[in-house]
C-alpha cells in the first residue's frame, strides 16, 4: 500500500464522517459547514487521483459557491441558528433505506464487475473538458446557473414580507398639527 492509498482512505473517512455528521447534526448552519468539509475531502481525493482540474472545480463550484448560497439562504429566510427540535426525528427509516440502497449497489457492482479489471480511457486534458462543456453541455450548464438564481431571489423575497406590499404613507406635518389641536 503506497502513500497515495493510504491518504485517498484518510480523505474518504475524512469525507464519509463529516458527510454522516451532515445529516445527523441538529444545527443546520454546522450542517452547511461539515458539508464544506465533506466537498474538500472530495476534492483532496480527485487531487491524489491526479484530477487536479476537478479538484479545483470541485472547491469552485461546490465550496464556494453552492455552500455559500446555502448558508446565505439560511441566513436571509431566519432560519433558527441553534439546534431545532423539529429536526430530531427517528433516523431508522432512513438508516434502513440508506442501508438498503448501499446494500444493493454494492451487489450490482460485483455482479457486473466479478473482480475483473476494467480497461480506463486514457488521461483527459483540461482542452478535451472544456470543448465538452462548452459545446455539448452549456445549455444545461446555464439552466443550473438561472436555477440557482430564482433559488436565491426565491429566498430573499421569501424572508422579506414587506418585499411587494404597499407601504402606508407617513403622515404629512400639517396632519399632525391639525389633530393635535383638536
Amino acid at each position: 500500500m503506497t502513500g497515495a492509498d493510504l491518504l485517498l482512505i484518510a480523505l474518504g473517512a475524512v469525507a464519509v464522517g463529516s458527510g454522516v455528521l451532515v445529516v445527523t447534526t441538529k444545527h443546520l448552519v454546522r450542517a452547511g459547514l461539515y458539508l464544506v468539509v465533506c466537498l474538500g475531502a472530495l476534492a483532496g481525493d480527485y487531487l491524489v487521483l491526479g484530477a487536479e482540474l476537478v479538484a479545483w472545480v470541485q472547491v469552485l463550484i461546490y465550496v464556494g459557491a453552492v455552500v455559500v448560497l446555502l448558508l446565505f439562504a439560511v441566513m436571509l429566510t431566519r432560519a433558527p441558528i441553534g439546534a431545532s427540535d423539529d429536526l430530531d426525528r427517528p433516523g431508522w427509516p432512513a438508516a434502513l433505506i440508506g442501508g438498503g440502497a448501499g446494500l444493493g449497489l454494492t451487489v450490482l457492482l460485483v455482479d457486473a464487475y466479478r473482480w475483473s479489471t476494467v480497461e480506463l480511457p486514457g488521461a483527459g486534458t483540461a482542452e478535451r473538458l472544456g470543448e465538452q462543456i462548452f459545446q455539448s453541455w452549456v445549455l444545461p450548464f446555464e439552466v443550473l446557473s438561472v436555477l440557482l438564481l430564482s433559488a436565491l431571489v426565491g429566498a430573499v423575497v421569501l424572508s422579506r414580507p414587506d418585499i411587494g406590499r404597499s407601504v402606508p404613507a407617513a403622515p404629512r406635518e400639517a396632519d399632525v398639527d391639525a389633530g393635535a389641536r383638536r
